[in-house]
């Protein structure tokens, strides 16, 4: 089962009407974890790019750029079939502003998200949402010296392109647990899972990058709990629809926790937790309570993994 939910263009168009760091870029989170369903299109307007071995569409004039996407899709692709011998079926559409809307009807350009559980759509352009008002100016001198070095443009401006481009991997992870039939057990594990999977990939291949996907969650994650109607993963668990649909703010803060989650397992155990964590999802397909649930991640996965749920309240900055 996939946790990409739905959002009506009503919801997602008042977060771009606010533009700020606490809105928008929440929003940004929230979008790319959810789902929009689509209707069949075919691609006679985009162009099919060449001698590529991810089936890739994208908008004339940006060819490079859809190189530079199915390169690090095939990489991702080709990095876990090794390791866990499974390689799901994904096609690309790289979409100008003028072509997202003849393919997708999410109402904000630049999301990264999926049509059904093989269609990927990313922006091929940089755009508003990316480059909205991070209040680099606002943070802590060490934050502020580092989001300028990984987020800034040659104009002095910001984007978040770096962090967006990287995403669209967590998307594909949804491709894996969907298609590899997971039993992912909690709404909370399906995302964690598309963290763990997107940051060993990111820490083994392209190390990088680690700095543009790690900052930006710190930065959240180090602003506390004050905010928030709902901080635990039960609640989680029994409030993600209201969660994501009347909580944004609330629905990134936990995705931000995710994400330091899965940089965590990855420098405590390195890609054999993710390896060991497929196969416990795949092999275990009855519904488990929380103490078996527990136990099967501590005893068949790792200590790491099962501490996301052990010592969650422990770890929450308040």
């Amino acid at each position: 089962m996939s946790f990409l939910y739905y959002f009506s263009p009503a919801v997602m168009l008042n977060f771009v009407a606010k533009i700020n760091i606490m809105k928008t870029v929440y929003s940004f989170l929230i979008c790319i974890y959810c789902f929009l369903s689509v209707n069949a299109q075919d691609h006679s307007k985009l162009n099919a790019l060449p001698n590529s071995t991810v089936t890739t569409y994208f908008s004339g004039g940006h060819e490079a750029r859809a190189r530079q996407m199915a390169t690090r899709v095939e990489n991702a692709l080709a990095f876990y079939q090794q390791l866990i011998g499974f390689r799901p079926s994904v096609t690309i559409l790289l979409l100008s502003k003028a072509d997202w809307n003849s393919y997708t009807n999410f109402p904000v350009y630049g999301m990264p998200h999926y049509k059904g559980d093989s269609t990927l759509i990313v922006a091929a352009e940089d755009n508003e949402f990316w480059k909205s008002n991070l209040p680099v100016k606002d943070l802590p001198a060490d934050i502020r010296k580092q989001a300028e070095k990984i987020y800034s443009l040659p104009d002095g401006s910001f984007s978040m392109q770096a962090f967006f481009d990287l995403l669209a991997i967590h998307e594909l992870g949804h491709a894996f647990h969907n298609q590899g039939k997971l039993k992912v057990q909690r709404k909370w594990m399906g995302e964690l899972f598309c963290n763990i999977l997107l940051h060993t990939y990111i820490a083994e291949k392209e190390p990088g990058q680690l700095p543009a996907l790690t900052l930006f969650p710190k930065i959240v994650i180090n602003g506390g709990t004050k905010n928030y109607e709902y901080t635990s993963l039960q609640e989680l668990e029994e409030n993600y629809n209201e969660i994501a649909q009347r909580y944004p703010q609330n629905y990134g803060w936990y995705q931000c926790r995710w994400h330091a989650a899965a940089a965590t397992i990855y420098n405590a155990d390195g890609i054999t937790a993710f390896k060991k964590l497929w196969t416990a999802l795949q092999s275990e397909q009855n519904k488990l309570d929380d103490a078996e649930f527990s136990k099967l991640l501590e005893t068949k996965v790792s200590r790491s993994v099962a501490d996301v749920w052990l010592r969650w309240e422990r770890d929450t900055v308040k």
